[in-house]
């Protein structure tokens, strides 16, 4: 699977547990550490938390491991690390703290909302 392919993979998991705020960041080019990072925000530490396990679980049955395995219990960021994406799920009051939209700014913010009505998007079976 493609990193492209792997974000737009969490992308549709983290919108299944009714993420809010998500953010596809495009790194290419500009950062050595990942090639995507999706940042999205939870309702709740229990929000937050479904949101990584779900994550977690599914990418690990697509053949794709965590590499910083965690135990989530973290209520304000939980980071994934899947290699080529690197997950941020944050409370709100985190991610309006730490800003990590405007630390990246020279990022491409890709709005996938076209490319998803499209189809153009793996859609998962499980």
């Amino acid at each position: 699977m493609t990193s492209r392919g792997l974000a737009l993979q969490a992308i549709k998991i983290a919108q299944d547990k009714k993420a809010k705020n998500v953010v596809f960041l495009n790194l290419k080019g500009i950062s050595i550490i990942t090639d995507y990072f999706l940042i999205c925000s939870g309702d709740s530490s229990v929000h937050m938390q479904t949101i990584a396990k779900e994550l977690k679980r599914k990418m690990e049955e697509k053949g794709v491991p965590l590499l910083n395995p965690s135990d989530f219990l973290n209520n304000s960021w939980i980071l994934l690390d899947f290699g080529s994406v690197v997950v941020h799920i944050f409370s709100e009051e985190t991610r309006q703290f730490y800003q990590l939209e405007r630390l990246w700014a020279d990022a491409v913010k890709e709005n996938l909302n076209e490319e998803m009505n499209k189809g153009l998007m793996v859609r998962d079976k499980t």
